[in-house]
């Protein structure tokens, strides 16, 4: 554990522009939360000791920090500015002290912070042994942001878009809400703030006048000052996020012919040589290997598949499929789903909960859930494992080589043994023997001049 860097993170927004029951941090880029997209880059960048400043909605905050490992948290219970915000985290800032460390501050809502710009302003400030370094931007559009204000060429101080001058709103150099500390030095800062300003908050903003030695860092890309207030200014995040995901994987080697309707999350890894076509959404951890093919509307979360895949019309979850496997279209591979290689899956089939065995073909308008199915099966149209009797599952188990001809019912639990044979129409109630045939229908009662059918035809 580094114990000379710490990181605040503030994240106790409203959000009221989003009109949503969710706070701000916890709105979604490219299917993840915008306080993980910060968390992330800030352990990347080998700071272990993070503390989340928290607010409105504050219990699904914390439960999200609960869920990825847990994070100390401080409440900001009024909402008095950026300032007010970091005081409120005192204890952890003296234990920073006590190390002689230095702090990050950044805010919780601008999901393009990265580790190398956190990194190399680290850097920066210690080089220059700052009391305070801010990370700035150059925009084309600064408004709604404060702005960096330099005196002979030295800087000097942050002004608020509410406070500037008209000369003051011309300035392109931005802060990006990025702020290195000296943590023996930032109580002291936090002393020196008012609310004597247009909004009545304290800045944080105000500490880098107050500082005696203060320093800029300019990052390499305008992108990590972007973030959202509003439902469209989320929709460009993610547009933004989504391009620069595609961009990546195709400097990998992924083939991505058209990119319409393509959507791949922040931590999906794909294989060169592998196609993604239209209308494709990939999420969560999902890796998916070389020279594969996925999609067109496709739908594939927390999956690995291996080499050669093809997933065409496919929805999948929490599933494993091996190299060579071929499903679609119009297949649903539900959580726990593993087809082994060389399995084929025809269209309109479900898998649940299934080991399906190498070489196993299931061909069309059939069901498979809670199942071992064996290597070479073969499935004809329309089969069913009836797995459920309203109260309790069970599993059937298929052997290898075995031959399940079109409509046969499995009523589980119940065993198929290898190179065994179910007839058409079965419905299947005891266990079959390895090398049989198993035959199990109803005989057949055929009533001549049926009345009703007489009705049917004369009403046609």
């Amino acid at each position: 554990m580094n114990n000379n860097k710490y990181a605040i993170i503030l994240a106790a927004g409203d959000g009221k522009r989003m009109k949503s029951d969710k706070p701000k941090v916890l709105a979604q880029v490219l299917f993840y939360p915008m306080l993980g997209w910060v968390l992330d880059a800030v352990k990347a960048a080998d700071i272990d000791n993070t503390a989340v400043i928290v607010g409105s909605h504050k219990e699904q905050v914390t439960a999200y920090l609960d869920s990825i490992g847990g994070y100390p948290f401080f409440e900001q219970k009024e909402r008095l500015g950026t300032g007010h915000a970091v005081m409120q985290a005192m204890p952890f800032i003296n234990e920073a002290a006590a190390n002689n460390a230095d702090i990050l501050v950044a805010c919780g809502d601008a999901p393009f912070i990265d580790a190398g710009t956190i990194a190399s302003s680290y850097e920066y400030h210690k080089a220059e042994n700052n009391d305070v370094t801010v990370v700035s931007a150059i925009v084309d559009d600064p408004t709604g942001y404060g702005r960096i204000i330099k005196e002979n060429g030295a800087f000097s101080a942050i002004v608020e878009q509410k406070d500037c001058t008209e000369e003051q709103a011309e300035i392109k150099e931005i802060n990006s809400g990025i702020y290195w500390f000296r943590a023996d030095k930032l109580s002291a800062l936090l002393d020196t703030l008012s609310n004597n300003n247009a909004a009545g908050e304290y800045y944080l903003t105000d500490t880098v006048a107050a500082a005696e030695k203060k320093g800029v860092y300019t990052a390499t890309s305008a992108d990590v000052v972007l973030g959202a207030n509003s439902r469209s200014q989320l929709a460009a995040l993610n547009d933004t996020a989504r391009r620069r995901k595609l961009a990546e994987l195709m400097d990998e080697g992924v083939d991505i012919p058209l990119s319409d309707g393509i959507i791949i999350g922040k931590d999906v890894k794909i294989g060169a040589d592998t196609v993604i076509l239209p209308n494709t959404i990939i999420k969560g951890n999902t890796v998916i290997g070389k020279n594969c093919e996925i999609g067109p509307n496709s739908y594939i979360e927390n999956c690995v598949a291996e080499d050669n895949v093809t997933l065409n019309n496919v929805q999948a979850h929490d599933s494993k499929i091996d190299s060579g496997a071929k499903a679609g279209p119009f297949v649903h591979l539900r959580p726990g789903t593993h087809l082994h290689s060389g399995v084929k899956i025809g269209d309109f089939v479900e898998v649940k909960n299934s080991e399906v065995g190498i070489n196993t073909c299931i061909a069309h308008l059939t069901y498979i859930g809670d199942s071992d199915v064996g290597k070479g099966v073969n499935f004809g149209c329309g089969c069913v494992t009836a797995n459920y009797d309203g109260i309790k599952k069970y599993r059937t188990t298929i052997g290898d080589n075995a031959f399940i001809g079109c409509n046969t019912n499995m009523i589980a639990p119940v065993t198929i043994g290898d190179n065994a044979t179910t007839a058409a129409g079965s419905t299947i109630t005891k266990d079959v023997p390895a090398d049989s045939l198993a035959v199990e229908r109803g005989q057949t009662r055929i009533i001549e001049n049926w009345e009703k059918n007489k009705k049917r035809i004369k009403k046609a």
